[in-house]
């Protein structure tokens, strides 16, 4: 029961699996690295949705045909997008993608930052006058007359 946690699950299923070993290996490693469409977050190697298993299709039939593991992974993302890929490169269209949380990190900062300042320049409270004062001790000794200073 605890081996089974630690060993990743893989979604492919046997009627995927190529018969020639070594374009088999090719498929998973290639696999690992694309993006399931449905789950965003997991490869399709993991991925039991349906478009997953229609990638890894494509993706063992690309490499059953002759392309190089390159060609085949161009292939999909010329169909589906950088998206596709769970490295995307750093390109203009996915600038935002890989800048998107230091920019988010950077203004949660600077609000940080800004809030502190604004709360430390708040002015100090003003000394009391004689008159808040012997005010403050008649309230004080009328609600808590035990701590009166005893003459």
């Amino acid at each position: 029961m605890i081996l089974s946690s630690i060993i990743p699950a893989h979604a492919v299923q046997p009627d995927e699996i190529l018969a020639n070993a070594a374009l088999e290996s090719r498929a998973r490693v290639l696999s690992q690295n694309l993006r399931c469409l449905v789950c965003q977050n997991q490869s399709i190697d993991d991925s039991d949705a349906p478009l997953a298993r229609d990638l890894r299709l494509l993706l063992r039939e690309r490499l059953t045909s002759g392309d190089t593991d390159a060609a085949a992974t161009d292939y999909i993302v010329a169909r589906y997008g950088n998206f596709v890929l769970l490295k995307p490169p750093f390109l203009l269209s996915t600038v935002l993608l890989w800048l998107g949380p230091v920019l988010l990190l950077l203004l949660a900062g600077g609000g940080f930052v800004r809030y502190l300042r604004q709360h430390s320049d708040a002015p100090a409270p003003a000394d009391l006058t004689a008159e808040d004062e012997a005010r403050l001790t008649q309230l004080l000794d009328t609600r808590f007359p035990e701590n009166r200073p005893r003459s």
